[in-house]
């Protein structure tokens, strides 16, 4: 089943879920870019069947100093198309937009996957 939403409502749901975050770790997010997108390509979704979302750069706990010169932003990715088709309803499907996009933020910081699981981003 696809739930179905507007990406102007897709991207307010993301937008409700970055301020979920507190002020002091927002304030810590620095080049770092997050794109919506309807569908992963075949070389993002690697061996997932169906990825909801996707960190791609470097942690911010393995940054060098010289990192910012020149550096490309890192880019979180949430696809639209997965989590549509991942969630129950309307709820189901916002909260869901809501966990991924902490959990992509939680790679960002450095957190892994099994950490992100156990506060209950994963």
């Amino acid at each position: 089943m696809t739930v179905p939403l507007s990406r102007a409502d897709f991207e307010d749901a993301v937008a409700d879920a970055l301020d979920e975050i507190p002020q002091d770790l927002f304030d810590r997010l620095d080049n770092v870019v997050i794109l919506i997108e309807d569908e992963p390509t075949d070389e993002q979704r690697g061996e997932h069947a169906e990825l909801l979302g996707l960190y791609v750069g470097i942690p911010l706990p393995q940054r060098m100093d010289s990192y910012r010169y020149g550096s490309l932003p890192d880019r979180i990715f949430l696809f639209q198309g997965p989590l549509t088709r991942h969630s129950r309803d309307r709820a189901d499907l916002i909260e869901q937009i809501r966990v991924t996009t902490l959990h992509e933020i939680g790679h960002y910081f450095g957190i892994d996957d099994d950490r992100l699981h156990e506060l209950g981003w994963g």
